[in-house]
């Protein structure tokens, strides 16, 4: 890279080292030409009416990239399946959510990625539930002039990952909700529960196939979910009963479906009392009476995985400890919160 004075007349297709002012009294002082502009046939009456018939200008060398190529061939390295980029913006490109669905973040790539020098990769948190339009990441080079070598070190990490950056769409499945406690199922009190797991489940794009309610009964409860799975349900909500209390036998009903327990608490507040089991390949989730209070739960962290085709293990529960503690808020602002955003 060498920087040398050059015409006006001859520097289409060089770069500008500085950012050239333009200042109209009153009205508008800033650049009207940005550093690392690359110089068009247009743009000289313009910098002759801004008094710049010289300007200082960058040639690049063979091995040297400018930052508006290097965002670009970063930009369509870490693009992933669901996502789409727009730009450079002085060598900047964002990326983008083309569909409904949740982000995922291949860290250990992301990492490896900013380890270069003088590249730049920032994104939103993984498991963020994201919609078309929404802005997933931004990625550039810091100076106007990086080495070949670079930019090729950072698209051999992309290749190597498989992807960076995608949003996996969610499925369209059908929900079963039990809804356990003798108070409800003997219309002594409303039912709080259906409502918000509904709202949940179609926020997400799937549906509730059947909704029924039960005393509370181990034997009761779990002829209901093997009977659920056994009509298609993919997912199913058994609500109430959750703790630790001798009349609560939501947990030894799941148990006696068959079901094989992946995690039962989880370190998420609210949520600690929250079940994940398995009845073959058909997740059931246990969900703690909080779940009818609190706006936004551990639900909201799990069930978006679930939805997006992932099996939710143990030690991804545990892996919620991060960023698990729910401020609750006075006003919830969720998901541009802290809440579920230290785990990946």
């Amino acid at each position: 890279m060498k920087l040398r004075t050059i015409n006006v007349e001859n520097a289409v297709g060089k770069v500008i080292s500085h950012d050239i002012t333009k200042i109209v009294r009153g009205e508008f002082k800033g650049a009207s030409f940005r550093k690392g502009h690359v110089i068009k046939e247009e743009d000289i009456p313009e910098l002759l009416r801004l008094g710049k018939e010289s300007v200082y200008v960058l040639e690049l060398e063979p091995g040297d990239v400018h930052e508006d190529e290097a965002g670009i061939r970063l930009g369509t390295a870490v693009t992933g399946p669901g996502v789409t980029w727009c730009g450079p913006r002085e060598s900047r490109v964002n990326l983008f959510a083309d569909s409904h669905g949740l982000l995922k973040i291949n860290v250990p790539a992301l990492e490896a990625i900013n380890d270069l020098p003088d590249v730049i990769l920032s994104t939103l948190p993984g498991n963020t539930v994201v919609n078309k339009g929404d802005l997933l990441a931004g990625t550039k080079v810091i100076p106007l002039v990086v080495p070949e070598e670079t930019v090729a070190r950072a698209e051999a990490i992309c290749r190597q990952a498989g992807w960076v950056i995608k949003v996996v769409p969610f499925l369209r499945v059908q929900i079963g909700v039990i809804i356990t406690g003798n108070e409800v199922y003997k219309k002594r009190v409303r039912d709080g529960f259906g409502p918000v797991i509904t709202e949940k489940v179609e926020s997400l794009g799937s549906s509730v196939m059947r909704l029924e309610y039960v005393p509370d009964d181990a034997r009761i409860i779990a002829d209901k979910i093997i009977g659920m799975a056994a009509a298609g349900a993919g997912i199913i909500f058994v609500t109430g009963g959750m703790s630790v209390d001798p009349d609560d036998v939501t947990p030894k009903a799941i148990r006696l479906s068959g079901a094989e327990v992946e995690k039962y608490g989880a370190p998420a507040l609210p949520g600690a009392m929250f079940m994940l089991a398995y009845l073959g390949s058909v997740p059931v989730l246990g969900i703690p009476a909080c779940g009818m209070f609190f706006k936004i739960t551990v639900v909201d962290l799990i069930l978006p995985r679930l939805l997006a085709g992932e099996r939710v293990t143990r030690k991804d529960i545990v892996a919620l400890a991060h960023g698990g503690l729910c401020r609750t808020c006075a006003q919830c602002r969720y998901p541009n919160c802290t809440f579920g955003k230290g785990t990946n």
